[in-house]
């Protein structure tokens, strides 16, 4: 962990990453880590300050999860939220109650302390609530510096311990101040330094990738989304011509994208790249299957099992002091992103709920014969496009939009088949198309069709038809934890429907998805 950073303790929030966003935005790196840590292991990452995050559980349940009461006696500054808070409260001698009025939404906070933690704050400011439970009765020692009308203490404070707990959310937009709040904990009473920021990390991570693989050959997951595409050519600054990209064209892909990628990586960015064609592979493990966790499944193994043969393929020399032998690729490089981690699994161990497996997180095989490198494991999207500017990636590729590890397998709801892919590519390079032609790509944070397991009567030239429906599905976010569906223009949803349903054989309707996230995913399966 960096010397001037945040330890954030996650009880499973859904707003967890958010907070570690904003820590991140003051200029100050910000690690994710157990709930349950020890005061000992916390103390051993030095971390400045700690965040004790929110969570669904009741601090007044026997079986909620609590963490390392020594924490609150290490020394440094404590900020809890929501949950944190109330866990403060009752490991420190206060009280917690079931509160008569669940506070949900939009609040207003009466400031009664415009010093430390609210310095700049106003005497009333817009805050976000989103919990059952309230402090009942402050911990010795602490005093409110904010209230609402259904939480006494909405924030408290321990200016001699340097404790601080606060009912709402200060990480989300909907707390208009928030960050202001959060600088004031990191920077003026943590002490932080800023530190943090996206040409150090490039900086810092060039560094640590040549340490940690020396001479040794890594293969690299091209598929030409943003993520990969950052990340291979960050390896290529760190380690040339050790680094070769497979881009393995699983018959899973967009419109025209293996010519695309060779064009763009081969041509522009000069890397050793090796273009597989396993179409087939892949289609036949897929046949017949129609859950989606099974499809992420077999792809994920797929795609390790194609790396293992590749290079076992490749058989490149590894120099010893007795001369060159025949040795195999050490390393195996993935643009897994923090998101991913996120939705999989908890990345702390903490109480949080599994929503979908990423192949590139949750669909590896176990015995897995790769080291595995994930340089941007740690970073959020808008983060990584950044990284991308940083080291030289044209916008093009910079603001794409993402792209699913699955391809176009979790897109086709269903049993996937040759004919099915076929039409979703042409449906939904018409949507891209119109969507630029309107000026609205960089705005959208992804759109796409998704291919349905549904036919419908249609009458096209007199004739009956009875084929398929596709759904699209357009969103606006900021790191695609939440999503909100997009409001297109009504003559581009027009344009786009009647091109699908005129250019693509197959298809006679078109549907607009309006949901958000949560309660939906982004993507479909």
């Amino acid at each position: 962990m960096c010397k001037d950073s945040i330890a954030i303790l996650d009880f499973g929030s859904q707003y967890t990453h958010l907070i570690a966003r904003r820590v991140r935005e003051c200029g100050v790196y910000s690690e994710i880590v157990p709930y349950n840590i020890t005061a000992r292991d916390l103390l051993a990452r030095s971390p400045k300050a700690i965040i004790i995050s929110g969570g669904p559980a009741s601090v007044l349940s026997r079986k909620s999860p609590v963490c390392d009461k020594a924490i609150f006696n290490i020394g440094i500054p404590v900020l809890g939220i929501c949950y944190g808070a109330q866990l403060m409260t009752k490991f420190l001698g206060g009280k917690v109650a079931k509160a008569k009025a669940r506070e949900y939404g939009k609040a207003i906070l009466k400031v009664t302390s415009t010093k430390g933690l609210f310095k700049d704050l106003t005497k009333k400011e817009k805050i976000w609530m989103s919990h059952g439970d309230k402090i009942a009765l402050l911990p010795r020692g602490f005093k409110v510096i904010g209230a609402t009308d259904n939480s006494p203490v909405a924030a408290m404070k321990d200016t001699k311990r340097k404790l601080y707990g606060v009912q709402f959310h200060p990480e989300v937009v909907h707390t208009p101040k928030g960050k202001k709040i959060i600088k004031n904990f990191v920077v003026d009473i943590a002490g932080c330094r800023i530190t943090w920021s996206v040409k150090s990390f490039v900086k810092e991570s060039i560094r640590e990738l040549r340490e940690k693989i020396g001479d040794e050959k890594v293969l690299c997951a091209l598929s030409g989304g943003v993520d990969s595409s950052v990340m291979s050519i960050l390896l290529h600054k760190a380690i040339g011509k050790n680094l070769i990209a497979v881009f393995i064209d699983n018959g899973l892909l967009r419109k025209d994208e293996v010519t695309l990628v060779e064009k763009r990586f081969k041509n522009m960015y000069h890397l050793n790249l090796k273009v597989v064609n396993a179409k087939k592979v892949f289609l036949k493990g897929l046949r017949g299957v129609k859950d989606p966790e099974r499809k992420r499944k077999i792809i994920g193994k797929l795609f390790i099992d194609i790396f293992q043969k590749e290079a076992k393929k490749l058989g490149l020399p590894r120099r010893t002091p007795k001369g060159s032998i025949r040795g195999r690729i050490k390393f195996l490089a993935q643009g897994t992103l923090y998101p991913d981690v996120i939705e999989s699994v908890s990345p702390t161990g903490g109480p949080s709920a599994t929503i979908k497996t990423h192949h590139n997180v949750g669909g590896l095989p176990k015995n897995l014969k790769f080291e595995l490198i994930e340089p941007l494991r740690d970073l959020f999207k808008d983060e990584v496009r950044l990284v991308g500017k940083e080291v030289g990636l044209s916008d093009e590729l910079v603001w794409r939009h993402p792209f699913p590890g699955p391809g176009l397998a979790v897109r086709v709801i269903g049993e996937i088949t040759k004919e099915k892919l076929d039409i979703l590519r042409e449906a939904d390079w018409i949507l891209i198309d119109e969507i630029k032609r309107f000026k609205l790509y960089r705005k959208l944070w992804q759109a796409f069709c998704v291919l349905l397991p549904v036919k419908t009567v249609g009458v096209m030239g007199d004739q009956r038809t009875y084929e398929n429906v596709v759904a699209i599905r357009a969103v606006t976010s900021e790191d695609a934890m939440t999503a909100h569906w997009a409001k297109l223009p009504h003559n581009l949803l027009e344009m786009v429907s009647n091109r699908i349903i005129n250019e693509v054989k197959g298809i006679n309707r078109v549907v607009y998805d309006i949901s958000s996230k949560p309660p939906s995913t982004i993507e479909w399966e």
